[in-house]
């Protein structure tokens, strides 16, 4: 994968992103232990002058019209056709420049979610939810930018709330001064429910639509969701969903700790988990994935 120019790629690794949501909203059990919670929210440490220059790319350029753009250029899914795990290992190419810093690669971090989902005892499609839930991520091997990738997630086509993440950023965006976009509802109406809002494009509208026709809804909204912690952690939105998606929330709420919290250096053993996630995978997906 050729490497990405500084404004296209300003995070050092993808990985860096979800550790600043770490910062943001650190593991509960970590904060009963007795650590500084001042610690995790240092908004003013240089290290993440990258994440702040990510989010303000993402800011400025996740307008309504650039959203429509993305999913009738990737919706169509005309660009690869894989075997499933034929699409881990395209996702592994990530690694090398992505995170150089670890030996796990993208499947291992992905089966230490899904192992973690297992071992409590929850359904099979939600342990298979996670270790597919960060496929999308493949998008930057298509050349999009870190910023059309990764980061937090957010309604497009209204107003920008101040619980997004570095609101401030959204000032240069074209939408915050569009009377069409820049009211409370914008083109929605009130509790329209999310399946009528346009969510900012990234790895989570990618693989929510790659998957749609195959896991059960709760797994659906795990997909699209995961990262829109203005919501899901701010309750910034209520005013557009409605009681069904308040009720499917609670599945998004139940996946985030996984998703967040299951990180470990110890790489899964997967000589020894093969059979079981070649059976689940042959349950639910089709031999051959559209990207």
């Amino acid at each position: 994968m050729a490497a990405q120019n500084k404004e296209s790629a300003p995070l050092k690794n993808l990985d860096a992103w979800e550790d600043d949501i770490l910062l943001r909203y650190p593991d509960p059990e970590t904060i009963a232990s007795g650590k500084e919670t001042e610690a995790y929210r240092n908004y003013d440490n240089p290290e993440r002058d990258t994440v702040k220059e990510f989010y303000r790319l993402n800011h400025t350029y996740q307008t309504y019209d650039f959203v429509e753009k993305k999913r009738a250029e990737f919706l169509s899914f005309n660009k690869k056709q894989m075997p499933v795990w034929a699409a881990f290992d395209f996702l592994n190419e990530l690694v090398d420049d992505s995170d150089p810093d670890t030996d796990l690669d993208q499947l291992q971090h992905l089966l230490q979610t899904s192992e973690a989902i297992r071992a409590d005892g929850h359904p099979d499609w939600m342990v298979l939810a996670g270790l597919m839930h960060d496929m999308g991520k493949v998008l930057c091997l298509f050349g999009e930018p870190q910023w059309a990738v990764v980061g937090d997630t957010f309604p497009v086509g209204c107003a920008y709330s101040d619980k997004i993440v570095y609101p401030e950023f959204f000032a240069a965006n074209p939408d915050s001064t569009d009377e069409r976009y820049n009211t409370k509802y914008g083109v929605y109406s009130p509790n329209c429910g999310l399946r009528k809002v346009t969510m900012s494009w990234g790895h989570d509208e990618y693989v929510y639509h790659m998957l749609k026709d195959y896991l059960p809804e709760p797994a659906l909204y795990m997909f699209r969701y995961h990262s829109f912690y203005s919501q899901h952690r701010e309750k910034a939105y209520d005013h557009l969903m409605d009681a069904h998606d308040h009720d499917m929330f609670k599945w998004v709420q139940l996946f985030n700790p996984y998703d967040l919290y299951s990180k470990n250096p110890t790489p899964p053993k997967w000589s020894e988990l093969r059979g079981y996630y070649e059976k689940l995978v042959q349950k639910y997906l089709p031999e051959t994935l559209k990207f």
